[in-house]
């Protein structure tokens, strides 16, 4: 008899594993996805043809297996994009014979330069941090004194016991560095004070960077030499779809229906039936109330581990209140299409209409509550309706769901947003042309609540035998896109038997050689 794989959530961990499960197995996979659409967190909004990247998706990786597999979904251009085009801008383009022609089919990867910066002191500075002429002009002799010796004194005198992010930071950028570019950003993301926050998150998101290492990575690139691996945050070039992340995905889970596989939108799962030491079935309940029972031999869960642990019978009481104690951060994203930016482009960068050629800016600035922003004519130009005429960027705020930044409705919102980008000097308000707002929850699981206690929970999970968690929030990991696709395909790896043990999962995003080397 043929098996069956419920997989709750049509995210990017959820969809690899169903295409990885149809490709490799007889076993059917079932998609059960809360939402009408496809991708999570990874979706492409559409605003009146103009596009939303929720987060900024860079498609980079230091795993081969993961980046084969992105291309094979969406191969890379073989000819230039329209803004390659009209910028006469040099780009590696696919030598395979038949590589698509964004012109002609939407079935593409372009090739893009990535440029993110930090704006504070109504400045533009390098990101990651470099220690160049224009950091030294931007923050002036004496603050960058302060930061030398305060580095020195880290190197020194060492936090010898991690306890917070705080303390991972200090050790690795010195206290000045750290409470100038690095400290505000940070609380703004997640809400609450640094030294709150366990060292994990950094060990997770920034294990490679520090002083030291770009001191080497401006050496490299002054004398050319590129010697080792590359750091994802110095990469200066990443693959990307022509319509956004959303795009792949899309394609992904039209393939896993035309390879037998099931997608049921509309069904949150409610209710997980556990018998001894296996999932025997999941209920879920429609926007109408209707309960739905799924039995399967196989299940992949990418559903917050909070809301997991609370639909499950049977659950040890330690476990059940660790997870209930997990918590996040959720997201609101402000959609501005405008006439112009206000922000220059003093670069060495060709932009159409000369727009800074950022794709993310980061918003150190403190009287804003204003946390990251877009430019989505850089990520591509296929994303803007009209992107040779206007500027489409998002406005991004991390909040939680009781905080006004959430409940506000749309109008007042909208018009918060656009007062602080007009006062910070990103574009002036009369140069608004339309703006549209949408909320995300559970964007960002966080390492504060009871995470330090985390290890119960996983302990518990892992010894159910069918049972699989994968993804950013089925993981409580804060895993970049990556990350899930390739835990994703471990965890098929394991249920095919061709690895023998579930760390090999939990290890995606956690050990060294993954962030130290491309594969």
């Amino acid at each position: 008899m043929k098996k069956t794989a419920i997989i709750i959530g049509a995210g990017p961990a959820g969809l690899t594993a169903a295409y990885e499960l149809l490709e490799r197995s007889d076993i059917t996979p079932i998609i059960l996805e809360e939402a009408d659409f496809v991708g999570g967190i990874s979706a492409t909004l559409d605003y009146k043809n103009n596009k939303i990247d929720m987060g900024g998706h860079r498609f980079f990786s230091k795993s081969e297996r993961v980046m084969d597999w992105w291309l094979k979904v969406l191969p890379l251009q073989g000819k230039p994009s329209k803004d390659d085009i009209i910028l006469k801008r040099k780009v590696e383009l696919s030598k395979l014979k038949g590589a698509p022609n964004p012109k002609n089919t939407d079935k593409v990867m372009l090739k893009r330069n990535r440029l993110s910066r930090i704006y504070y002191l109504k400045t533009f500075f390098s990101y990651p941090v470099s220690l160049n002429m224009e950091t030294i002009k931007g923050l002036g002799l004496w603050r960058m004194f302060k930061i030398g010796c305060s580095y020195l004194k880290a190197l020194a005198f060492p936090i010898k016991n991690e306890k917070s992010l705080q303390d991972f930071m200090i050790n690795r950028f010195g206290k000045e560095l750290y409470l100038t570019f690095f400290k505000d950003y940070t609380e703004k993301l997640w809400g609450i004070d640094c030294d709150k926050i366990s060292a994990d998150w950094g060990a997770q998101r920034i294990k490679g960077i520090s002083i030291l290492k770009v001191l080497k990575q401006m050496a490299q690139n002054i004398t050319g030499k590129k010697g080792g691996a590359v750091e994802t945050s110095f990469i200066e070039s990443f693959f990307y779809p022509k319509y956004g992340p959303g795009h792949l995905w899309q394609s992904v889970a039209e393939e896993v229906q035309e390879k037998g596989g099931k997608i049921i939108f509309g069904q949150k799962v409610t209710r997980v039936i556990k018998k001894n030491y296996r999932i025997a079935a999941v209920e879920t309940t429609d926007k109408n109330g209707n309960k739905t029972i799924y039995e399967g031999n196989i299940f992949i869960s990418t559903m917050p581990v909070k809301d997991l642990i609370e639909a499950m019978n049977n659950v040890p009481r330690n476990v059940r209140k660790v997870a209930s104690g997990l918590m996040y951060r959720d997201f609101r994203v402000v959609g501005v299409l405008l006439d112009k930016l206000k922000l220059k482009n003093t670069t060495a960068i060709k932009t159409i209409n000369n727009i800074v050629p950022d794709t993310w800016i980061y918003v150190q600035e403190r009287e804003v509550k204003l946390g990251r922003i877009q430019v989505f004519n850089n990520w591509s130009p296929y994303l803007v309706n009209d992107f040779k005429n206007t500027v489409w960027i998002g406005l991004e705020y991390f909040c939680n769901e009781q905080d006004k930044i959430w409940t506000d409705d749309d109008e007042p919102f909208i018009k918060f947003a656009v007062n602080e980008a007009d006062k910070i000097g990103i574009f002036d308000k009369k140069d608004v042309l339309d703006a549209y707002t949408h909320r995300v929850k559970k964007a960002y699981p966080a390492y504060f609540g009871t995470y330090d206690k985390f290890e119960e929970v996983k302990s518990f999970v892992n010894r159910l035998d069918n049972l699989y968690l994968v993804g950013r929030n089925g993981m409580h990991r804060y895993n970049n896109m990556d990350h899930s696709t390739l835990a994703a395909m471990k965890a098929v790896d394991h249920i095919l038997g061709e690895c023998k043990d579930k760390k090999e999962i939990w290890s995606v995003n956690t050990e060294s050689d993954y962030h130290e080397e491309k594969k």
